[in-house]
């Protein structure tokens, strides 16, 4: 496994990198349908609060003691990945 360091890294990268994404997703949504303007918001919304759970979590784990670090990264793990799937799922509507 990487260092604590690398990962906290990587993983911040990873979520930079899908913030900033969900943001060009944003923009490319106002140009739908109307009738679709409710749905996309919600959705975005949606992603945006998974955004934030899977920075608390980031934060989290740049606390987190060597105790409860495996721990910690097996719930990042799952965060970021509930995340992804939800960032596919949303793209794949535009």
């Amino acid at each position: 496994m990487k260092t604590r360091d690398e990962y906290v890294a990587k993983m911040k990268s990873q979520l930079d990198e899908m913030n900033a994404q969900i943001d060009k997703l944003a923009d490319k949504s106002k140009s739908a349908k109307k009738e679709m303007q409710a749905k996309y918001t919600q959705q975005m919304s949606d992603l945006r609060a998974q955004s934030s759970k899977a920075n608390a979590k980031l934060d989290e784990l740049k606390k987190a003691g060597d105790d409860a670090w495996e721990d910690t990264v097996v719930e990042m793990e799952k965060i970021s990945d509930a995340f992804k799937h939800s960032y596919n799922y949303f793209k794949s509507q535009l």
